[in-house]
């Protein structure tokens, strides 16, 4: 795949970049050590200084650094701003938090005593650079939730970003170098995919980091396994979206409508397997599906555009093909169900697809079992919680889940029974710098934000004393 700007709402290509050779990708692996050896000594307060400067600078730049997004991948200019805004929350979250989060762990003296340590604790040191494989759909957010944390924690950061966001990946460079990070410190490596496994191998890459697809989960996993390096892997999902009889079913079908294609439907964390039970299913139908008509599909840069096109001519393929395979094998079509009309002769060679629901799924039909990228949801009814959580177990990912329901036993049955990294009652899944994100099953390993995310490229190093030194120094 070509490194390049292409707009996909209209096909025209912007801007091509040529790939770093061999000579370029050894001074940046070298650079990186450089500036890990010294960054690694900085102080909570300094690593502080420099990220709160990052996202003032980020925050003036919202305006610029949306409409690149927007032209790079398509979703609506609003949503870019959003984007924006989340990002530098986020690093102003850890700015203030990273010091609490790494702080040393005590153990009782007395329950190290026996041991024969007059005192004994744990610190979380630096790994070294961090290899990150990241992907278009949240190009500026999956960013900065892994560079946040991992630059507070003393880590260097080496960005291999998607080939169709390349100015998207540069920007996040000279975001870090105008902040004042030291060279070396955060670096976007301009690569094709075929460049990474050399990458990772390389012994100044300590670890690695991927947000995508379940093939290049396994694809880094392996590598990385091969050489016993520490990875973190968020992949697919097909999040269930529960609803059940004492829900408020107006506004779970509202959220519902935003929740599947947020982001023109292209995101992880979408809920896209509605799964409503047979008392309130009418009545969430009608809603929902009015609210999917509803939508305004068309040029992005538009403010009054809610679903732009999707961010590539082969996404929107594979879409079509789970669509026509399920229609093929008897699903119905409730809205939607192709490529939206009237768009003008502007965006008529962009990637768009009309928001779709379909029912009437079996297990028989891919999209049953397979995550769709874009703004078609599938609807099913059930008879009761149990054949709820059933089916919405009856999935390969398990990232996140929503749950619609206001019996404080079916909340418990949930939170001890749905397969997922996390459950959300009587709201829209979202990620947030101080709660830990990730999934199971083939949504990945490992967690992202928060506590657990900033430890995770860290040395959690045992210090035990036998004896006190005359000067100890902690």
């Amino acid at each position: 795949m070509p490194i390049a700007t292409v707009n996909p709402a209209n096909g025209e290509t912007l801007r091509t970049f040529d790939a770093l050779g061999e000579a370029e990708i050894e001074q940046k692996l070298d650079a990186a050590r450089t500036a890990f050896r010294k960054y690694r000594t900085s102080g909570f307060a300094e690593r502080a200084g420099l990220l709160n400067a990052a996202a003032g600078l980020l925050e003036e730049d919202i305006q610029d650094i949306a409409r690149t997004m927007t032209t790079e991948m398509g979703k609506p200019v609003k949503a870019a701003r959003a984007e924006a805004a989340k990002c530098v929350k986020a690093m102003r979250w850890y700015a203030t938090h990273a010091q609490e989060l790494l702080a040393d762990e005590r153990p009782r003296p007395e329950d190290v005593k026996d041991a024969g340590a007059t005192r004994a604790y744990v610190r979380y040191r630096p790994l070294g650079a961090v290899l990150a494989v990241m992907p278009w759909n949240f190009p500026l957010w999956q960013v900065v939730r892994f560079a946040a944390p991992a630059l507070m924690a003393g880590n260097v950061g080496l960005l291999k970003h998607a080939s169709n966001v390349p100015q998207t990946a540069m920007y996040l460079e000279g975001l870090f170098r105008r902040a004042g990070f030291p060279a070396g410190c955060f670096q976007t490596l301009l690569v094709g995919s075929g460049a990474v496994e050399a990458i990772l191998r390389d012994p100044r890459v300590a670890a690695a980091t991927l947000t995508g697809s379940e093939p290049a989960g396994r694809s880094v996993a392996s590598v990385a396994g091969d050489e016993v390096k520490h990875t973190v892997l968020e992949l697919g999902g097909s999040d269930p979206f529960l609803v059940m009889p004492s829900a408020d079913v107006a506004r779970a079908a509202r959220t519902a409508v935003t929740a599947r294609v947020q982001n023109n439907g292209q995101s992880c964390i979408a809920a896209k397997r509605f799964i409503v039970h047979a008392d309130v299913y009418d009545e969430f139908a009608e809603r929902f599906i009015v609210g999917m008509r509803d939508l305004t599909v068309g040029d992005p840069m538009q403010e009054s555009t809610d679903v732009g096109p999707l961010a590539s001519e082969q996404g929107r393929a594979d879409l079509e093909e789970l669509v026509a395979d399920a229609v093929g094998k008897g699903a119905d079509v409730l809205c939607g169900g192709g490529r939206p009309e009237g768009l003008g002769p502007e965006l008529e060679r962009g990637w768009f697809y009309a928001p779709t629901v379909l029912t009437g799924i079996t297990t028989g039909m891919r999209i049953h079992r397979e995550e769709t990228f874009g703004p078609v949801a599938t609807l099913y009814r059930v008879e009761g919680l149990e054949q709820a959580v059933e089916l919405a177990n009856d999935s390969p990912f398990g990232l996140s889940s929503n749950v619609w329901t206001r019996d404080a036993d079916e909340v418990r049955r949930c939170v001890r029974d749905l397969e997922a990294g996390g459950v959300f009652f009587n709201g829209m899944t979202a990620s947030h710098p101080a709660l830990p994100f990730g999934g199971v099953k083939r949504s990945g390993y490992g967690r992202e934000l928060a506590g657990q995310g900033i430890r995770a490229f860290c040395n959690a190093t045992t210090v035990w004393y036998g004896s006190e030194p005359a000067a100890a120094s902690s």
